[in-house]
């Protein structure tokens, strides 16, 4: 070999090595970009002044990519906070943060959702705080007494979950109260049509541990027409969810979810079947005794009123067959268990029967309930 080509076989190699490694490097930032983030980095070291009445810790933004556009520019942006003394992990909202150049240097004007991600409560308007025994209450265009009031009814849920719900979890409730229904759709991202009717959601992924940001989140206008018995089981209700949401997973079906929800609400209460299951009761009445325990899709709402009421009251009264025939620690056992083992499996191990007896039981007890 040639001594010429005996050096291209060494350079080739070397020249092939640094393209490669040009490649996998990141494009370089240019200045004005670097400017735009460090402008960003400086304005979120401490949340907003108007949001001082929130009790904020971890509060960061991260910025994922810059827009410039002359002297104005937008940086997209990862937000993350704990609420202190609630949240165990940090809770995230996708930002858009706008800023302009005045003087050689970039100004914030100010952030909101980025297109497509959920507002904050904040977005909405100015926050107002109020803190009980066992829940921080977060309202916007609210009075002071309808969130002293609603504070006051989940410092009474907290511990009633609990009682329901022996296993672990915070202890602690945080809710939301927007200033109408369609700003409580506008949190959730789902069209108000299906809230209408209904006091509070709870939002926070099923199995998530630790969940950051499970949040009950009032309906104002159907939270004001609910009696004050009403609102008590509603507010029970979803804190359950949230006290349970690290054993629910997403083969926990959702009648059990839905079911234990509503008995751990209606238990210690004086509410009989013939008045917490109205709907129910007719239908059986009428011979239409349900064929099987609620299916999933029974519980969309949007559809027929009589048949969600039905799903929701034949799920509360299967939880409470199993609660009075094989005991309160079954029916928490097998709530553990179904988000973890196979549902035949589950109910086996937590009741000694299959689900096909267990489905029989139920429709004798409505039978003998409602006859």
């Amino acid at each position: 070999m040639s001594p010429v080509r005996r050096s291209l076989v060494r350079v080739l190699p070397l020249l092939l090595s640094a393209l490669l490694a040009g490649c996998g490097a990141p494009a370089p930032r240019d200045g004005a970009e670097r400017d735009i983030r460090e402008a960003v980095a400086d304005w979120s070291r401490t949340p907003p002044a108007r949001l001082a009445v929130i009790p904020l810790e971890g509060w960061a933004y991260e910025v994922s990519a810059v827009r410039r556009d002359g002297a104005a520019a937008t940086a997209r942006a990862e937000l993350r906070y704990r609420l202190s003394g609630y949240d165990a992990a940090a809770a995230g909202s996708a930002r858009e943060v706008r800023l302009t150049r005045d003087g050689g240097r970039w100004h914030v004007t100010g952030d909101r959702a980025a297109p497509g991600a959920l507002p904050q409560l904040w977005d909405q308007g100015p926050v107002a705080v109020v803190r009980g025994a066992h829940s921080l209450v977060l309202g916007v265009g609210q009075e002071a007494g309808t969130l002293s009031a609603i504070a006051a009814e989940a410092d009474r849920a907290v511990p009633a979950a609990s009682a329901a719900w022996p296993g672990p979890w915070a202890g602690r409730a945080v809710v939301l109260v927007p200033g109408s229904l369609e700003r409580m759709a506008e949190l959730l991202g789902r069209p108000a049509a299906e809230y209408r009717g209904m006091g509070a959601v709870t939002t926070g992924r099923v199995g998530a541990a630790p969940a950051p940001a499970d949040r009950v989140v009032v309906n104002p206008q159907g939270w004001a027409e609910l009696s004050p018995s009403g609102r008590g089981v509603i507010l029970t209700h979803e804190v359950t969810h949230v006290a349970t949401r690290a054993a629910t997973t997403a083969t926990t079906p959702l009648w059990l979810s839905e079911g234990f929800a509503d008995w751990a609400a209606y238990r210690g209460t004086p509410a009989t079947p013939e008045q917490a299951a109205p709907a129910l009761a007719r239908a059986v009445r009428r011979g239409e005794v349900p064929g099987a325990l609620p299916r999933s899709e029974d519980f969309a709402f949007g559809g027929d009123p009589e048949a969600l009421a039905r799903a929701y009251e034949g799920a509360w009264l299967a939880c409470r067959l199993i609660a009075g025939r094989w005991g309160e620690a079954a029916l928490v056992d097998l709530y553990g268990r179904a988000g973890r083992e196979p549902w035949p499996v589950a109910v086996r191990g937590a009741l000694g029967v299959d689900p096909d007896a267990l489905t029989k039981d139920w429709q004798e007890a409505l039978r003998a309930e409602f006859r």
